[in-house]
């Protein structure tokens, strides 16, 4: 980073998203997802109210209307939990999220002239007549998530939590090589490892083997990785045969558990929303007579998501969504019967 004589704060913030640094912190499972928010405590002044910070998805901002009665956009809110300058806050970006330092470097000193400020939690806006700029790139097409150089090993697969807890088979476990991690990065959790299209591992998440209390996030995500660019067991789903539907749920034990079932087609979100690049990787292994079940969980954020993902795939697939009867009703708690009957009901 020491050859980043300026950098241009304009290009970070296009780079990244408020939900990618609430991830990096450890913070986004106590955030409550709405159509285009993030709500939860605030993490500057650590309250305790999950209604007193909120993050406007789609213009990537925040603001905490408590103690700190003010917001701004992803590098204003690291400056602030790192208690440094906006140079400051933009340089971890940089390396958090493995940005390309050339892209992010500015030609000149202009955009460090106001390294230290704050802008207003209302900022003027422009003339009605004044063109409205093009919306900057999402974050999914920067560069990809880089193989990993190392593996988990002597994870322990007779964990209780993946046998009686999730109802996982031996054999489930060891085809999607989980198991409880006793020490490294994801030290004291279930470690899963997530492979890119090609099968090779680019991360692991860590999920917590139990109710996780107030202060433990309930997954862990290693600092750099974009989920977003990435389909959880698209690996494999792509090798199923073509005239199979796929099946796309939000979490990782949904995918297993249909796995487990006999529904091999599976992908996993990993969230209730889809990027644009999980868009992209669908649509690269998709056709015009693909078949597509959006199945996400029986809830506010699920039912608002899956009407969004389905319009979007309806474009180059035939899509159908799948509702629970009941509320908070997950893919996972299916029965087999259930799932076969699922997928025979579109062949």
């Amino acid at each position: 980073m020491a050859k980043t004589a300026f950098v241009d704060f304009k290009a970070v913030k296009a780079a990244i998203t408020m939900e990618q640094v609430l991830q990096h912190y450890g913070l986004l499972e106590k955030f409550k997802r709405g159509t285009d928010s993030l709500n939860g405590p605030c993490p500057i002044h650590k309250g305790s109210n999950p209604t007193q910070f909120r993050v406007s998805i789609s213009k990537n901002i925040w603001n905490c209307f408590s103690e700190c009665k003010h917001g701004g956009n992803v590098l204003d809110f690291i400056a602030e939990m790192e208690k440094c300058s906006i140079h400051a806050a933009a340089l971890k970006a940089i390396a958090w999220f493995k940005l390309d330092p050339e892209a992010m470097a500015a030609k000149n000193g202009n955009s460090e002239s106001g390294e230290t400020e704050r802008p207003a939690p209302k900022a003027p806006v422009k003339p009605a007549s004044s063109p409205k700029p093009a919306p900057a790139p999402s974050p999914e097409s920067s560069v990809p998530n880089a193989p990993l150089k190392f593996r988990l090993d002597k994870l322990e697969r007779s964990h209780p939590y993946l046998l009686e807890q999730r109802g996982l088979t031996p054999e489930t476990i060891v085809d999607f090589g989980i198991g409880f991690c006793a020490k490294g990065m994801m030290a004291d959790r279930i470690a899963i490892p997530i492979h890119n299209a090609k099968g090779e591992v680019v991360a692991y998440a860590g999920r917590f083997p139990g109710d996780a209390g107030d202060d433990t996030p309930k997954y862990k995500m290693p600092p750099g990785f974009r989920k977003s660019q990435e389909l959880f067991n698209l690996d494999r789903a792509c090798k199923e045969p073509a005239d199979q539907p796929l099946v796309i749920v939000e979490g990782f034990f949904d995918a297993m558990k249909l796995h487990q079932h006999g529904c091999r087609k599976v992908v996993a979100l990993m969230g209730s929303t889809m990027s644009a690049a999980q868009e992209e990787l669908i649509r690269q292994h998709t056709n015009s007579q693909s078949h597509v079940i959006v199945m996400l969980d029986e809830n506010e954020a699920g039912q608002a998501g899956r009407e969004d993902i389905a319009c979007r795939l309806s474009r180059f697939c035939f899509v159908r969504v799948h509702q629970f009867d009941q509320p908070d009703m997950e893919p996972e708690h299916l029965t087999p019967e259930e799932v076969q009957q699922l997928i025979g009901g579109v062949l």
